[in-house]
């Protein structure tokens, strides 16, 4: 993992071409999940921002972590049950076909979270 990294780009050209591949493919799977989202790397991860964080997700040697908070973990149980998890965190292992559409679902539970937060901070 590059920690150097400015931007999701240089993340990404950070590792070997399969496992750009796949955070690409995420990334894009995001994008269009959360359009009015805004990309950083934040605590050296890929983050996507929108009303505050919706997800990160970092590469490793053998697992792509995805970080879509608490809730978006304990909405999802069921679904992420036969992943590896704990409070707020996913491990899709890079020798398994990666999940894109139960990445896009997380993250849409994940938008309307944050909007319906900041809606409410704003009455």
């Amino acid at each position: 993992m590059n920690v150097a990294a400015q931007s999701i780009d240089e993340y990404i050209a950070s590792f070997p071409g399969n496992i750009q591949a796949v955070l690409q493919e995420i990334r894009t799977t995001v994008q269009k999940a959360a359009p009015d989202a805004t990309e950083k790397i934040s605590y050296a991860m890929p983050t996507f921002v929108l009303e505050g964080n919706l997800v990160h997700f970092p590469a490793f040697k053998n697992h792509i972590g995805f970080y879509p908070t608490l809730s978006g973990t304990s909405q999802f149980q069921q679904e992420i049950s036969k992943y590896k998890h704990a409070k707020g965190s996913i491990q899709f292992p890079i020798s398994q076909a990666m999940p894109f559409e139960l990445i896009a679902q997380i993250v849409k539970f994940r938008v309307e979270e944050n909007l319906a937060k900041a809606a409410q901070k704003s009455k």
